[in-house]
């Protein structure tokens, strides 16, 4: 956060960086001036080119500097879901100080004693996201700061993204000259900015179409239990009007934004438009029933895909439905294409603040409000995977009375959702059978 409670959330796309420029005043979040450029230098969520991305990134943070006249030195950036993988982890300290009271400093210890309980390969811990806290027994604790005990422990959920991804940003944004304040897993910052309360607690299927792909996300109980990426967006349906009318891309893109539809049917057979098309001294006639279909076959692709991942684990049913987003949630006749995957039970999220209503600025802008909103507790534990309070030194494990060892536990889940607690009984009966996976019953965190 910079001064005068100014927070700047990055969106490093595949095509375009996204920059939005917020102010938290007191609990107020308001959105006061935007940037984008064009010539990410990504492919699949992965930089490929760091000068490339950073100059873009360079642009779009001046652009949006000169309209709120304020000076960027740090931001918020945000990472893909790109093979980013969910285990279960734990950990146990000792509390150090005389009076035995729990302190912030306490939370960091038990944070980095559960994250250096992990292997990692090839990988860095990027979230971590506690299901509870448990105090000398006392389990069910969400924050357990200012209690007093001798022994604390830390469970829940951490999320590790590949080296290759969180590197390559780190070093973008260094080389665009400025401080990386903090990196938030996309979905997880998409969740709260547009699904309501009772939308993440009770189940709800977040899809994100970006240009370069697409990201469904389960979220349930606040957390993100499940994720999946197909490498298909918003450029690959450019790319196929640009091959079958024959036209450059650049004119694919433009007759899309004005033309197209992702529902052939809500497309008239009527209504004739002209291209440039490669080989032709005259201008070709298209219309838009023949864009729209073009368009239409490239997202039921998409869709059908996704469906195909999310049933494969149980996931097709939740209470909150389906909410999409993304540059490519603008598209007319999505929602009527997303029904026919999905279901009735499927709604276009948008932001929706006062000249900020496009949603391929959802995801820039839920950086800036995740980080605004953060709490005490989840600070100090964005701090620690951060870097900036790691103390395996000072980290004590706490030790029973019979051994030496400390007592961490680390358990990598087969199964793709990762369930942490018992549902109470009957709560989700009429779900039972196509949610087992998710909602199955558990002893304990092992």
């Amino acid at each position: 956060m910079t001064q005068n409670g100014v927070i700047v959330g990055l969106d490093i796309g595949t095509t375009m960086v996204k920059v939005v420029v917020a102010q938290n005043n007191g609990g107020r979040f308001n959105v006061i001036a935007t940037g984008s450029a064009a010539g990410a230098g990504l492919k699949r969520g992965v930089i490929v080119d760091i000068n490339q991305t950073a100059e873009a990134i360079t642009k779009a943070v001046s652009q949006a500097a000169a309209k709120a006249n304020v000076s960027i030195e740090e931001v918020v950036v945000g990472l893909p879901a790109n093979q980013v993988t969910i285990q279960k982890i734990s950990g146990l300290v000792s509390i150090e100080n005389q009076n035995k009271q729990i302190t912030g400093q306490d939370v960091v210890n038990v944070t980095n004693q559960a994250l250096n309980s992990l292997s990692l390969a090839e990988q860095t811990p990027v979230e971590f996201i506690p299901s509870q806290f448990i105090v000398d027994g006392f389990d069910g604790i969400k924050d357990p700061t200012d209690m007093i005990g001798v022994r604390l422990e830390v469970q829940g959920l951490v999320y590790l993204a590949p080296n290759k991804v969180v590197d390559g940003i780190k070093t973008a944004v260094k080389k665009a000259g400025l401080h990386l304040a903090a990196m938030d897993l996309a979905p997880m910052a998409l969740a709260p900015s547009f699904l309501s309360d009772a939308e993440q607690n009770f189940g709800a299927i977040l899809i994100d179409i970006a240009g370069g792909q697409s990201t469904a996300s389960v979220i349930h109980d606040h957390k993100v239990k499940y994720m999946t990426v197909d490498y298909e967006g918003g450029v690959n349906v450019t790319k196929d009007i640009s091959t079958v009318l024959s036209i450059s891309e650049r004119e694919a893109e433009a007759v899309k934004v004005k033309y197209g539809s992702a529902d052939s049917k809500q497309a008239s057979a009527e209504q004739i438009f002209y291209v440039d098309a490669v080989g032709l001294t005259e201008k070709k006639a298209v219309d838009e029933k023949y864009l729209s279909e073009i368009m239409e076959a490239r997202f039921d692709q998409i869709f059908d895909r996704l469906d195909q991942q999310l049933d494969s684990v149980g996931a097709d049913d939740l209470p909150g439905g389906y909410i999409i987003t993304g540059g490519s949630a603008a598209t007319p006749g999505l929602l009527a294409k997303a029904q026919e995957h999905f279901g009735e039970n499927v709604q276009i999220a948008r932001p929706n603040q006062i000249g900020l209503r496009h949603p391929s600025f959802a995801r820039a802008l839920a950086f800036a409000s995740y980080e605004a909103f953060q709490s005490d507790l989840q600070k100090m534990i964005k701090s620690v995977l951060m870097g900036q309070q790691v103390y395996q030194a000072v980290a004590k494990p706490y030790h029973q009375a019979e051994t030496s060892e400390p007592v961490i536990q680390t358990t990598e889940e087969d199964e793709t959702f990762i369930e942490e607690d018992a549902p109470k009984e009957g709560i989700f009966k009429r779900m039972k059978n196509s949610l087992s996976s998710l909602f199955a019953e558990t002893d304990d965190e092992d």
